[in-house]
């Protein structure tokens, strides 16, 4: 597999990266297995974040052995510095190493979000403090505000910056990862089949083969679909006018009425759990259909709860008729548990 520059940092990562998300749905030793896959196909950037459940445990295990032949990525979500000096020292014990390469203050949904973690007292005083001391390498951040993320490049803090990249997500091309291709950070892609939305893997990632500077991080939680993925790195080809077809007929299928995961209209006053239950077509698509109905249960019994006060909309990035969006969901779920409960 190709390597690619991981902007200033000066990093070479394989071209795929692993994003750590899907495997804490898997049992230990089967995540370990999936891991180590990876490792085997030539991937040699793996992702996670410390809410991801036991993903950095499952990491760490697969990796312990060839710690010095891969580059490590975590995040943490704090946004004080003591918060994020805790975390820290969690995601080291974690992933079983001395020095982590990568590490991310996570989210950063905004310019409040930006500012707290910049601020005296703020998470990026311990990251600053932990790479002093030999404990990270490099400092990075991941959003799901373009304007925000633009401003978080230009502080010039940062060595890299994450962000949600697919071919219906695909704004950040004409001004984000421009502006951070002149400030020599590195680009990671998060999300690249909407966050579990997109079907065709080829299109999405012939796609992101045009690129080049980009590292994409797909979620992976069976060797099938890592050895699906690599073989289109393996034989890539350029996207075909049917391709461009299809891919224009899934945006207008898609609208504008899908969640984008950024999660700005949390939280809800009422209780509704608006990301998890909008997730639902997702996990209809990826999981079994007794794991997706648990996995989605909490979340629909919440949209009960809903007042149509239109808060989420306001704070909705997207525009997004959420109350609508909503009911629309909890149809699809009840019809979903009718054939499969």
């Amino acid at each position: 597999m190709k390597t690619l520059r991981l902007g200033k940092t000066g990093l070479m990562v394989s071209e795929l990266g692993f994003g750590g998300i899907p495997i804490i749905r898997l049992g230990f030793e089967d995540a370990v297995e999936v891991v180590r896959h990876c490792f085997e196909s030539g991937i040699r950037f793996f992702d996670t974040a410390n809410v991801y459940g036991d993903s950095e445990r499952k990491i760490g295990q697969a990796l312990e052995s060839v710690r010095d032949k891969v580059v490590l990525a975590t995040k943490t979500l704090a946004r004080d510095v003591e918060g994020a000096t805790e975390h820290v020292g969690y995601s080291l014990e974690n992933l079983k190493t001395r020095c982590i390469d990568l590490y991310q203050l996570h989210n950063l949904i905004n310019d409040d979000a930006l500012n707290q973690v910049l601020a005296p007292g703020g998470a990026y005083e311990a990251l600053a403090r932990a790479k002093a001391d030999g404990k990270i390498r490099f400092i990075g951040f991941s959003s799901h505000n373009i304007a925000t993320a633009i401003r978080a490049c230009r502080t010039g803090l940062f060595s890299t910056v994450q962000f949600p990249f697919n071919f219906i997500e695909h704004d950040p091309a004409d001004d984000l990862f421009k502006v951070a291709a002149e400030m020599d950070m590195g680009i990671i892609a998060m999300k690249p089949l909407g966050g579990g939305l997109l079907e065709r893997a080829d299109l999405c990632f012939r796609f992101l083969q045009k690129f080049p500077n980009v590292a994409p991080i797909p979620g992976i939680q069976a060797k099938e679909e890592v050895d699906q993925i690599v073989e289109l790195y393996r034989s890539p080809r350029p996207l075909s006018e049917a391709d461009l077809a299809e891919m224009e007929t899934i945006r207008s299928q898609l609208g504008t009425k899908f969640c984008h995961r950024c999660e700005y209209c949390m939280p809800c006053d009422k209780g509704v759990l608006i990301p998890q239950a909008m997730a639902f077509r997702s996990f209809s698509r990826r999981m079994v259909p007794q794991a997706a109905i648990m996995m989605a249960d909490a979340a629909m019994e919440s949209i009960a709860n809903c007042e149509d006060c239109r808060e989420c909309i306001e704070k909705c990035p997207y525009g997004l008729e959420i109350p609508e969006v909503l009911k629309e969901t909890l149809a699809l779920y009840n019809d979903f548990v009718k054939q499969h409960g």
